[in-house]
């Protein structure tokens, strides 16, 4: 079937090669079926009746309006792990710049002046100031173990460092990807005692913002080094800076630039770089790509941030996809009517998520409009698809 993606940012070509050869992308079209995105802030756009599903290419989706499109029936799809190499592999030059004190040398280095004998005297006087840490044999807290914090974790190990967790929301999948030598933390105050290295990755949520206050500085270690590649407003930028001054946080590192720690010398900021590698780019695309035609063509849902995964093999030709609201007695409604129309289902799975629900039904034969309004008419209903194959 011809499909048109709107895509509101530059994506990989090896991302968009995903798609079937039917689709059509474009930067600017009317009527989209689903839209790919990976920074561009869509709160204040108006989007089409047209739009199914939006992919974002990335793992971040705080540039969308969730709830407004939950409430629309638009699926919202992300990409967790697709970039955690990438970020996992900034996190360990965070640490190196920070505990090796590697921009303070840099400008100190780019501040010099005279011959090449005067330089070698000023350097040999000046690098002590520059005296650092090794990451072998300190301990390094990891406050989130999801995709990117499980590689972290791995990666630290392999080096030499000891590594401790926190992530009350773990799950069992990611459970297992991580090392046995990771030690569990009993809450974050626990692990910022312990650490040398805290570095966060959490989402952007309420109860996340400003976890890492004035008070939980308090707690840490004198030169502890504190990592943020996760998400501006987890960390106190008023706190970090006063704790920067006093000496208690020694570097921090994060990917968010901010006008209130720029001057300090060891405030170190990135231009949001955690997953800008061609292969993150590369990998998100792919990802969202595949879980974009899988939702339009079968109604299979894989990595939405707003309605819960589900998945059905095709067994019949005939297949309903019905994204609805998390209420009792909806499946019974929707057997009841597809029943009193004659149509025997095939097969059904159900799925909720919170306040969202998503139901897909394969039925024997074929499927008439007025079965499809009638479906749309019960009350939760949010969207209702007809995919014949």
């Amino acid at each position: 079937m011809n499909r048109k993606i709107l895509t509101l940012n530059a994506i990989s070509k090896k991302g968009l090669a995903r798609l079937p050869e039917s689709y059509t992308t474009a930067n600017d079209m009317e009527a989209p079926d689903a839209i790919l995105v990976r920074s561009q802030n869509m709160h204040e756009m108006a989007i089409p009746p047209s739009v199914l599903c939006i992919g974002r290419a990335g793992a971040g989706t705080n540039n969308i309006p969730i709830k407004a499109m939950s409430e629309k029936g638009i699926v919202v799809f992300n990409t967790p792990g697709a970039n955690a190499n990438a970020v996992k592999e900034l996190v360990i030059a965070g640490m190196l710049m920070g505990t090796r004190n590697l921009f303070p040398a840099l400008r100190f280095v780019s501040g010099l002046v005279g011959d090449d004998e005067s330089l070698q005297k000023q350097v040999e006087s000046g690098k002590k100031r520059f005296v650092g840490h090794e990451l072998w044999g300190s301990t390094l807290g990891i406050i989130g173990l999801g995709a990117i914090g499980s590689k972290l974790a791995e990666a630290a190990i392999q080096l030499g460092m000891n590594v401790i967790g926190y992530d009350p929301d773990i799950t069992v999948e990611a459970a297992w990807r991580l090392p046995s030598q990771v030690r569990r933390s009993a809450s974050i105050d626990d692990l910022v005692k312990r650490a040398d290295f805290v570095s966060l990755h959490v989402p952007l949520l309420p109860a996340t913002r400003d976890l890492i206050n004035a008070e939980r500085i308090k707690l840490m270690k004198k030169g502890v080094v504190l990592l943020n590649f996760s998400r501006e407003g987890i960390v106190n930028d008023a706190a970090a800076l006063d704790s920067l001054n006093e000496g208690r946080l020694h570097a921090y590192v994060c990917d968010f630039p901010s006008n209130l720690l720029r001057p300090h010398p060891n405030f170190v900021s990135l231009p949001h770089l955690g997953a800008s590698t061609e292969e993150a780019e590369e990998n998100c695309a792919i990802m969202v790509s595949e879980q974009i035609a899988d939702y339009l063509e079968n109604g299979n849902i894989q990595n939405s941030v707003n309605f819960p995964n589900i998945a059905m093999p095709r067994e019949s030709r005939y297949r309903l996809a019905i994204a609805n609201a998390n209420v009792p007695n909806m499946l019974g409604q929707i057997s009841t009517a597809l029943a009193d129309a004659g149509l025997n289902i095939h097969n059904m799975v159900n799925k909720s998520r919170g306040d969202m629900a998503f139901t897909l039904v394969d039925v024997e034969t074929e499927i008439s409009v007025k079965i499809i309004e009638q479906l749309a008419a019960i009350d939760g209903v949010l969207r209702v698809r007809y995919l014949p194959s």
